[in-house]
């Protein structure tokens, strides 16, 4: 692993502390798993960036998926 130096304010470190209690982990074991979900939330947005503007640039065309209606089988009502 490899050290890095953060400044951060009082306010937040004390509450990356009391976080860091409570899930019996250390600051910085709090702080790697944040930065692990912040990094996999920005890769999530992305994606669906992606897959919006794909969408905006070839759109669904209207009839796309209703030859598909007869084949579904819903099970007994």
């Amino acid at each position: 692993m490899k050290k890095v130096q953060m400044t951060l304010d009082e306010a937040l470190v004390s509450q990356v502390d009391q976080a860091a209690r409570r899930l019996h982990t250390s600051r910085s074991g709090f702080t790697r798993d944040a930065l692990r979900r912040a990094l996999r939330d920005l890769k999530i947005r992305e994606l669906e960036e992606r897959h919006r503007r794909g969408y905006v640039g070839s759109p669904v065309a209207e009839e796309e998926f209703s030859v598909w209606e007869d084949e579904q089988e819903w099970g007994e009502s």
